[in-house]
């Protein structure tokens, strides 16, 4: 992977989000994907369950937010981005996010795991 592949792939995530269904996410995903919502959960396991966890956790393709990246690193097949998403909704509405990502031969995600944070979010110490 390389910053411009990284940077699509992101845009492709963003896009699904604001899609209706979850069908882009087989572009996205590969089917044996991990998906770590935060550093101390359980990671979803595969293609199946992400679409379900995907589709009950937006309010829909309508939901209003802001996104923004950055890569921050790239090794091989690994790519760190920080991410800030802004809700219109949500208590807190702001998150800013690490993302901690592998990707396979074709550029579909294999491991996708999140870091976020909220303002007022106790930090762990």
């Amino acid at each position: 992977m390389d910053r411009d592949a990284v940077e699509a792939w992101v845009e492709e995530y963003q896009r699904a989000w604001r899609s209706p269904g979850t069908e882009l996410l087989d572009g996205l995903f590969a089917p044996d994907i991990g998906y770590l919502v935060s550093p101390w959960a359980d990671p979803i396991r595969g293609s199946a369950a992400l679409a379900e966890f995907w589709d009950t956790g937006r309010d829909g393709p309508d939901e209003a937010f802001t996104m923004d990246s950055e890569v921050v690193a790239i090794d091989g097949a690994t790519a760190v981005v920080r991410v800030e998403v802004e809700y219109r909704r949500d208590t807190p509405a702001r998150w800013r996010d690490l993302w901690v990502l592998r990707f396979d031969a074709v550029g579909r995600c294999t491991w996708f795991e999140e870091w976020p944070f909220a303002p007022g979010q106790p930090d762990g110490q």
